[in-house]
């Protein structure tokens, strides 16, 4: 219309010059567009007469210059209206311009171009895009070749620039210029070629690939056209296109791969339609050759489609297509050649796209898929391959996600990632030429140094280097490469991982590092980065090994050069001698024994006494060595005279040094360093004397009683000046470091008797009425200052006063756990001025003090002294005990992220805070105490949800003290089991612990042991004891009232939540106590037992409560009658559990097998059974008839006179119930709850046991896997013992080996074929299904045909499958649809959903109109194979490898339609059963339609083709 518009314009307005200069002056918007409109025309007509053609040049001329060039820079256009006004505006001067050019030629064409390159070579800015437009209307008609040039120079340079501060603006010109300007240039012959050098030359000028295949794309036609071959270069013969093409498919950017596809696509067909051989090298990136063009073909066909799957970025629909990933190997390779046919980088293409997928389980399927190609496929080498695992796959393992175990999996085994990166590494190593193989492994070692990884990856892939086969290979970069690695693994403070990863990487050490190409310090370095406490210990099996790969060259070379040069490597050294020492003796070796290597050490040592000139220093190392050796490990010498003389010369020297340093004379701050090391000696002294025998022992008493002696001494001189001098307060230091260490030698050595040493008396009274947290003044340096600074020590001031106080309780600590009544002996004393009561109050106020004062690393032996202090205070002083309780569960709570010192505080602090007679004091008084402790029972919980363990160590501590006291509890108590029922809710909520995680959360927990030893201590609890007996109905009420309060705050609740589980764990604590209580109790809480299983409870919950009821009636058969009461309530109340109660039934032989009068029994029973038989709901129906059928076999049994008139009515009712229906969704659910295992296996008495109880029922009741205790965990937990006599362990064979399956869960045998097809996709995904499961009935479905033909509808055969979608707003939307166009039926997963509002919010009523049948998505593949066999093709919408276009099929008359989910379309079992699949053409970037809008456009399109077909009929 345009067109015609301006031809009439033309014809009608005379002069078209003066048509020119009237519309451009002043232009808007129209006139704009109504301008290059015409000048399209002017430009389009035949050539006017030369003097008209030469004034339409000058006008032309005119408003190119002085009107399209200043719109596009901006200068009129700012002025006009709104953005929408200025975008047409430019928009129209640039085809006005482009116009222009092609009316006033070349001449025009170089003037704009100068112009342009001179705005861009002044910097461009704003005017850039107005400067880059003016180049491309200009490009076509330049002919000078260097302007040309100029241009292609100016354009390349606007390509490539690039820097981290671009703006949009420069992004836009950039865009412009590749999309646009490149491709116009490509329109001169002369520019193409320069264009293609500088976007794919060698040089480093060529623009990164994103902007490269922006401009290849617009240059498509010139570089790849579809007809004949142009004069520009093939882009299918430039390695470097290819590359550009490569690095686009693995862009994070979709515009980016869109486009790399889109080349690679057109260079395929472009390649499939010539008849010609392109590149004959097979090593090319590309190759063609006509001869295999089919081959090829079906090659990059499969590749492209693996590559556009990868874009939905979908688990479910990229791991069907995985195995053609595997078919692309089998034509990449040549079996003949054993060579690539096709270059592997290709296929790394492929897997770095997964690598780099936001989809973590895309990412790992990639990664395992990658890794387990070495293990299925005979691969050449190829160094591309190398470089990709260095690469791409190091960094996707990288990620700690990737290995987690598989639901399966028990704790602590090896995830599949790190089993497949095992087998990988030393498969490929394997197949490396052996020239390789060091290069490759050291590359992989340093990635691993390269950057930040988390102690998981660190941890599978150290693992992996450690099973590859021994192969010496790596030099020393590669050992000073996995010392960086060994530093790395430090990072982490989860102790266990590091240990591990040390572990492994030693083994990678020994069996991968040629011990030729290392020295011998290089070794020692890697030694010396171990933690010989986390990792290298002795007597280990990793010491073992690494003691075989040992050598002499150890001693030669390295231990003597290292002893002499004095350096401080004492672990390093007494681990090499301790190496060479423990090495196995071999043939033709002769081994050097121990004590070869401490002779001339001892010798050193004994010098000290005779020599006054050797060095201080020298001795001071030797010790720390020999120290270090007798930590290490005792002295294994022989039982010869020489072994024996080795260890009296050892132990002189040790009693020696200590003589004659430790006299306390002269010490400084310098000197503590020392003192601790002549310190560390006494412990080893005694421990030699008591090897050596003991005539050495009256000598060391000698030496303690008078270092104890001179240290008291020193402790109780008093300074008379203000400010104290260094040396007197260091002298302090060492003097309480020197009694702490004679305390606790003789806390751990009671065996030496050192108690009585008559200076322990004295050191008793001195340390009890000493002052405590005495703060050392800072004192003043003097004269001594010069001195200081010279000494070198790593402790300032404060720590040495931390130090000082610590040690004065770790004195006390000892004095009050050895030495108890020490206070009352003396009490009569002229030294005691305070009582007993009084002088532990002081005590306690100054541990207080000292938990304020002291760092948290040591505050143990403070806790340790209030756990004696407390309970003698908690009558007299509880507020002040409880100010204890408050600032030591302070001092916990802070420290509950530091691992290494935490788990021992811990411990102190339960030790004290749950003392026995602590909580007994408190338990009595029932006063503020006690409500303080049970606030930290509940506190400690609360901790323990996020940090394991924590419950574990109070649980376990008070099982322990309240069921096995020790001799100190019983005698402070008169039964320490009190303390459990006052502290009830420990046990309560031990039995109901557990947290529940997100699937996306991390489960690596294991809180069973909580519950396992709650009910362990439960188990040892004995019903004729009156106390056991008292607490054990307690926890019963108690568990009963928390079952109770769960139900209502949730009356309904889904499987496996929260609440679910902990009614679960409540009714399997119950079911243990049961067999303990007595018939009275019992009778009393069968009520709340009954009421509880009114309630609506998970099948699960169900079981235990029936379970209970069945063992209750049994064991007291009196309490029947209560019993039938439970029916008698109206149906409104039994709606839901009359189930559970007809259950208890179909166990009616268990119930009366201590009845001795059955026959009435019986009778009650049937009456009431009879009467549920004819009830309206079907699965009541069940229930009843499974109990009849077991009632009736009773009367049958015992010959039951009064019911022989019942005996025709009954037995024709269970013989129809057999055969009901035929076939169908009745008669198959009979015979499901038939064989169910509660009706057909268990046995409610002889399957009584822990087993069934905590893992086989729940497992077969299809709870949660992470609820299933194992008896292995119960024999695994040793904190609290069942006696040997204990029988409830097992379950019976016949139970255990049952696999869950009933008649409300899925038929998992039904349909062998169904079974078959899955088996392959079983792990693609796992659907939540809320409602039970059922086949689809035929009844329902003809009586909703009948409904609609009633309704007077006409119906068509399309039938609409929705049972994937699980959105009511889709649903309703489809509803309706269907409705309108006549669909025959619309299936859904639910008939639930036609209830909620939303559905029927957009469905308005299309439901009362529209047949609607229930087939859940289980059943689908049933009811597709049932409609196939009624004719119907099944049709899936879903976009697949085969799938049909919309607008080209032809829909048959009996259609079935399957809709995909909303998130994950059409599960890949499902795609196998359907006829076809049909995709929607789409045009955009977005991959998919609104499943409800896609479902609409098929269903309108069958019903179109449908009335097209009737009309043609008629």
């Amino acid at each position: 219309m345009e067109v015609v518009l301006a031809d009439a314009l033309l014809a009608g307005g005379g002069d078209p010059c003066a048509l020119l200069r009237a519309l451009s002056a002043p232009l808007s918007a129209e006139r704009a567009e109504a301008l290059r409109l015409l000048l399209q025309r002017l430009a389009a007509a035949p050539p006017p007469p030369p003097g008209e053609a030469e004034a339409l040049r000058r006008v032309a001329w005119e408003v190119a210059l002085e009107r399209c060039r200043p719109l596009l820079r901006g200068g009129e256009a700012a002025g006009g209206g709104g953005g929408g006004e200025r975008l047409r505006l430019g928009r129209a001067a640039r085809g006005a311009l482009r116009h222009c050019v092609q009316l006033c030629g070349p001449a025009l064409a170089a003037r704009l171009a100068r112009e342009a390159l001179a705005e861009l070579a002044a910097g461009g800015g704003a005017g850039a895009e107005a400067a880059v437009e003016a180049l491309v209307a200009a490009a076509p008609r330049l002919e000078e070749p260097a302007l040309v040039a100029e241009c292609v120079a100016a354009a390349l340079a606007l390509v490539r620039e690039e820097g981290e501060g671009e703006g949009e603006e420069e992004e836009a010109v950039a865009a412009l210029v590749a999309g646009r300007l490149l491709p116009a240039l490509c329109g001169n012959g002369a520019a193409l070629r320069s264009v293609w050098e500088g976007l794919l030359g060698g040089g480093g000028g060529a623009p990164r690939a994103g902007r490269a295949l922006l401009a290849l794309s617009a240059m498509a036609d010139a570089l790849l056209p579809a007809g004949p071959p142009g004069p520009g270069p093939d882009a299918r013969l430039c390695p470097r296109f290819w590359r550009v093409v490569q690095e686009g498919l693995t862009e994070r950017d979709g515009l980016c791969r869109r486009r790399a596809r889109y080349l690679l696509k057109r260079a395929l067909d472009l390649s499939g339609g010539e008849k010609l051989v392109l590149f004959l090298s097979e090593s090319s990136l590309f190759w063609w050759c006509a001869e295999k063009s089919e081959k090829l073909q079906q090659f990059w066909e499969t590749y492209i489609l693996i590559m556009e799957t990868l874009e939905g970025n979908q688990i479910h629909v990229i791991k069907p297509v995985l195995p053609k990933l595997n078919g692309l190997f089998d034509h990449a390779i040549s079996g003949e050649k054993g060579c690539w046919l096709f270059h592997p980088s290709w296929h790394m293409c492929i897997y770095k796209r997964m690598f780099e997928s936001e989809n973590k389980t895309l990412m790992k399927e990639g990664v395992l898929h990658f890794l387990e190609l070495y293990e299925t496929k005979h691969l050449p080498s190829s160094l591309v391959f190398s470089e990709f695992v260095i690469g791409p796959l190091m960094d996707a393992l990288s990620e700690s996600s990737l290995y987690s175990r598989t639901p399966g999996q028990l704790m602590g085994a090896c995830p599949p990632l790190g089993m497949r990166l095992q087998k990988f590494l030393a498969t490929y190593l394997m197949l490396l030429p052996e020239e390789e193989k060091g290069s490759f492994l050291l590359k992989f070692i340093q990635k691993m140094t390269s950057r930040h990884w988390c102690a998981v990856p660190i941890l599978f892939l150290s693992m992996a280097l450690a099973y590859i086969p021994a192969c010496k290979v790596l030099g020393a970069e590669g050992l000073h490469a996995l010392r960086d690695v060994l530093q790395c693994t430090m990072i982490t403070h989860q102790i266990l991982l590091r240990g591990a990863a040390q572990c492994y990487l030693l083994q990678t050490v020994m069996h991968l590092t040629d011990v030729e190409k290392v020295s011998l310090p290089e070794v020692s370095s890697f030694l010396l980065s171990l933690r010989p406490e986390e990792s290298l210990r002795r007597d280990t099996m990793l010491w073992v090994e690494v003691r075989t790969e040992a050598d002499s060259m150890f001693i030669k070379h390295f231990l003597i050069p290292t002893l002499l040069s004095g350096r401080p490597f004492f672990a390093l050294v007494s681990t090499m001698i301790l190496l060479a020492a423990d090495v196995d003796g071999k043939s033709n070796i002769e081994w050097i024994e121990l004590e070869a290597f401490l002779n001339p050490l001892l010798d050193v040592l004994m010098k000290l006494g005779s020599n006054v000139y050797i060095p201080t220093l020298k001795t001071d190392k030797s010790l720390q060595l020999l120290l270090k050796l007798l930590q290490t490990r005792s002295l294994k010498c022989s039982n010869t005279q020489d072994g024996y003389l080795t260890k009296t010369k050892v132990l002189t020297v040790l009693r020696l040094y200590c003589q004659i340093n430790t006299s306390l004379e002269g010490v400084n701050v310098g000197d503590l360093d020392r003192c601790d090391l002549y310190l560390a000696l006494i412990p080893e002294i005694v421990n030699l004397c008591l090897q050596v025998g003991w005539k050495k022992i009256p000598s060391v008493k000698n030496f303690i009683l008078s270092l104890t002696n001179a240290s008291i001494r020193n402790l109780q001189e008093r300074n008379c000046e203000e400010e104290p001098k260094l040396k007197e307060q260091i002298k302090k230091v060492a003097s309480m470091a020197s009694l702490t260490a004679v305390c606790e030698i003789m806390d751990r050595k009671p065996e030496a008797h050192l108690e009585s040493l008559p200076s322990v008396d004295a050191l008793k009274r001195f340390i009890f009425f000493s002052q405590y947290n005495e703060v050392l003044k800072k004192p003043s340096y003097g004269e001594e200052k010069s001195s200081l600074c010279e000494e070198t020590t790593s402790q300032g001031w404060g720590k040495i006063v931390a130090r000082y106080v610590c040690d004065q309780w770790i004195c006390l600590r000892f004095i009050l756990n050895s030495f108890q009544t020490l206070a009352q002996e003396d009490e009569g004393t002229s030294e005691i001025s305070l009582s007993t009561v009084e002088r532990s109050r002081k005590i306690l106020e100054s541990a207080l003090e000292a938990l304020s004062i002291l760092p948290s690393d040591q505050v143990l032996p403070v806790f340790d002294c209030m756990k004696v202090l407390v309970p003698k205070l908690l009558d007299s002083a509880e507020s002040l005990c409880i100010e204890a309780f408050d600032l030591a569960w302070k001092i916990i709570s802070s420290l509950s992220n530091t691992q290494l010192i935490f788990w021992s505080n811990l411990k102190a602090f339960v030790h004290f805070i749950f003392d026995a007679e602590v909580l007994a004091v408190a338990a009595s008084a029932k006063g503020q105490a006690y409500a303080k402790i049970k606030e930290i029972i509940f506190k400690l919980i609360d901790m323990s949800t996020t940090k394991t363990g924590v419950f574990n160590v109070v649980l376990s501590h008070c099982c322990r003290s309240w069921i096995f006291p020790t001799v100190h509890e019983r005698s402070a108590l008169t039964n320490a089991f009190s303390n459990a029922g006052n502290y009830c809710e420990l046990i309560t909520e031990a039995c109901v612990f557990g947290t529940v995680f997100r699937r996306d959360q991390s489960t690596n927990r294991d809180d069973h042991y909580v519950r396992v030893c709650a009910i362990k201590f439960l188990c040892l609890l004995d019903g004729s004891n009156i106390l056991h007996k008292t607490f054990m109905e307690d926890i019963f009420i108690k568990l009963l009232d928390k079952d109770e309060l769960v139900s209502r705050s949730r009356t309904r609740y889904y499987a496996n939540s929260l609440q679910h589980r902990i009614k679960n764990r409540v009714w399997q604590t119950l079911l243990v106590l049961l067999p303990k209580l007595d018939q009275n109790f019992v009778c009393g809480i069968l009520d709340k037992v009954f009421q509880a299983g009114f309630g609506n409870n998970q099948a699960s919950v169900k079981y235990f409560i029936e379970w209970i009821v069945i063992l209750s009636l049994h064991k007291y058969p009196q309490i029947l009658n209560k019993f039938w009461d439970c029916f008698s309530y109206d149906e409104e109340k039994l709606k839901t559990s009359i189930c559970t109660f007809l259950s208890v039934l179909s166990h009616f032989d268990i119930v009366l097998q201590n009845t001795s009068e059955k026959k009435p029994a019986l009778k009650k029973a049937l009456i009431v059974v009879l009467q549920w038989c004819f009830n309206h709901n079907f699965s009541v129906r069940l229930y009843a008839l499974v109990a009849l059928k077991k009632i009736w076999g009773m009367c049958r049994m015992l010959h039951v006179e009064e019911f022989e008139a019942l005996t025709p009515v009954i037995e024709s009712s269970l013989q129809q119930v057999e055969n009901m229906h035929g076939t169908g969704n009745a008669r198959r659910n009979w015979h499901r709850i038939q064989d169910h295992f509660f009706f057909a296996t268990f046995h409610p008495l002889e399957d009584y046991s822990l087993e069934t109880i905590f893992y086989t029922l729940p497992r077969l009741s299809e709870l949660a896997e992470d609820e299933w205790i194992s008896i292995a965990k119960f024999h695994r937990f040793t904190d609290v013992h069942l006696p040997p006599e204990f029988q409830w362990y097992h379950s019976r064979t016949e139970l255990h080996d049952l696999k869950p399956s009933g008649w409300s869960q899925q038929d998992m045998g039904s349909n062998s074929a169904e079974t078959d097809s899955q088996t392959e996709w079983t792990d693609v995904q796992k659907k939540i299904i809320p409602w039970k499961n059922s086949a689809p009935s035929s009844d329902l479905e003809m009586a909703f045909q009948d409904r609609a033909t009633k309704l007077g509808k006409s119906n068509s055969r399309l039938i609409v499958v929705a049972s994937l979608i699980d959105k009511p707003t889709n649903l309703g939307g489809l509803c309706r649809t269907s409705e309108i166009f006549g669909a025959s039926a619309l299936v859904v997963g639910s008939l639930h959903y036609i209830q909620d509002k939303q559905f029927q919010h957009l469905s308005v009523s299309a439901e009362q109109w529209l047949p609607l049948v229930e087939v859940k998505p289980s059943q689908l593949v049933d009811y597709l194979q049932q409609k196939k066999t009624e004719g119907y093709t099944t049709i899936g919408v879903e976009q697949t490898a085969k799938s049909f276009d919309l607008t080209e099929y032809c829909f048959p008359e009996k259609s079935l339609l399957l809709l995909g989910n909303e998130h994950e379309g059409i599960p890949a079992n499902l795609i196998h059963h359907l006829d076809v699949c049909v995709e929607i053409p789409q045009q955009g970037i977005i991959r998919s339609l609104n499943v409800h809008v896609s479902g609409a456009l098929l269903i309108w399109e069958y019903t179109r083709q449908q009335v097209i077909k009737q009309k043609q009929q008629k």
